[in-house]
């Protein structure tokens, strides 16, 4: 039961994230994001790399309470919660970004469409308008281009 708690929980983490870069990132604490956008931060972090630690809280939180018996399944929704944040820390910041040169050559389909969402998000480099708020599940137009792409 626990495993399956941790997979919804993770494939739920989706929209959820969906909801936060749009609503909270370019809403109210565009603060912080804003030089994940513009670039204009010194040295390897940026203020963005704060949520990190704000999204760990609440999974940190879930998992001390799901160490009690009649709160276990709090420890799987932190697990899932955890490991969807490392799927987004390789994804996002090494993949995507680059912050370590890592699959930079890759031909995989999916791997081209989740990068090519991502640089029409970034093409914004304000607060709004924006596009491709998601992380794992982006629209399909920018994976069509690579499955249909003719094969080397």
């Amino acid at each position: 039961m626990g495993y399956l708690i941790l997979l919804i929980t993770f494939l739920l983490m989706e929209p959820i994230t969906w909801l936060t870069h749009k609503y909270v990132m370019h809403g109210f604490l565009w603060s912080l994001h804003k030089d994940h956008h513009d670039h204009s931060h010194d040295g390897a972090f940026e203020r963005n790399d704060l949520f990190f630690i704000i999204f760990a809280v609440p999974a940190i939180f879930l998992i001390y309470k799901g160490m009690e018996p009649e709160t276990w399944y709090l420890l799987w929704i932190g697990i899932g919660i955890t490991l969807y944040g490392m799927a987004y820390f390789f994804v996002h910041d090494i993949f995507i970004h680059q912050r370590i040169s890592l699959l930079r050559n890759t031909k995989n389909p999916y791997l081209l469409g989740i990068r090519r969402a991502h640089k029409q998000h970034h093409k914004h480099v304000g607060k709004f308008p924006g596009e491709c708020f998601g992380f794992l599940w982006v629209p399909i137009k920018y994976f069509k281009m690579y499955f249909n792409a003719p094969k080397r």
